[in-house]
C-alpha cells in the first residue's frame, strides 16, 4: 500500500511539473524567491537599428505572419504594447507564455512575464547603432520560488528560454540583414 501511494505521489508530482512546464497552471507563491540572470546574447547585424526593430515589431504590432501563427499569438493590442501567447516545443510538451511586449523606437523591446512555467521574467531586447549595422543585446532575469528547488527548476527553464531566444535572434537578424540588402540594392 505505501508503494501505491508512492508512485502515486511521484505521479502527480511529474504531471504537476508538467502542467507548470507547459504554463498551463503558474505557481507564483513569493515563498524562497531566487533570480538569476538571462544571458548577455549578443550579436551584429548588418542592418540598421530601425530595420531590425522594424523586424521584432512586425508580427506584433502588425499582422502576425501565418508562418508564425503556431508560435506567436497576439491576445490584446495597443500602439506600442502588446499582450502576447508565445509557444514553444518542449521535451514536456508546448509551452505557452502569456507576455506584455513594450515598444520603445527603434532601439528596445522590454519582455515580462505574466504566466509561465516561472513566477517571474524580465527581459529586453537593446539595439545600438554600430558601424557595420546593429548590436543585439539581450539580457534578462528569471525568478523561481522554494530555494534550492526553484533555483534548480529555473536553471532548466533558463537552459530552454535561452536557447529559444537565440533561435528568435538569428531568425530576426536574418530577416533584417535580408531586408537591409534588398534596400541597399534598390538604392
Amino acid at each position: 500500500m505505501k508503494m501505491a501511494r508512492s508512485a502515486l505521489g511521484v505521479s502527480a508530482a511529474l504531471g504537476l511539473a508538467t502542467l507548470v512546464a507547459r504554463g498551463v497552471v503558474a505557481i507564483d507563491a513569493h515563498i524562497g524567491r531566487r533570480s538569476r540572470t538571462l544571458g548577455p546574447i549578443e550579436r551584429d547585424i548588418t542592418a540598421t537599428p530601425e530595420q531590425v526593430f522594424d523586424v521584432i515589431a512586425a508580427p506584433y504590432l502588425g499582422r502576425t505572419p501565418r508562418a508564425m501563427q503556431e508560435k506567436l499569438e497576439v491576445l490584446q493590442r495597443g500602439t506600442d504594447m502588446v499582450l502576447a501567447a508565445h509557444r514553444t516545443p518542449t521535451r514536456l510538451g508546448v509551452a505557452t507564455t502569456i507576455e506584455t511586449v513594450r515598444f520603445e523606437r527603434p532601439d528596445r523591446v522590454e519582455f515580462r512575464l505574466v504566466r509561465g512555467p516561472v513566477p517571474e521574467v524580465t527581459e529586453s531586447f537593446e539595439l545600438r547603432a554600430i558601424e557595420t549595422g546593429t548590436q543585439f543585446i539581450y539580457t534578462g532575469e528569471l525568478s523561481t520560488d522554494f530555494w534550492v528547488v526553484g533555483e534548480w527548476w529555473g536553471a532548466l527553464v533558463a537552459r530552454v528560454w535561452e536557447r529559444t531566444v537565440e533561435a528568435s535572434i538569428e531568425s530576426i537578424a536574418g530577416e533584417a540583414e535580408r531586408r537591409s540588402a534588398v534596400a541597399r540594392h534598390r538604392s
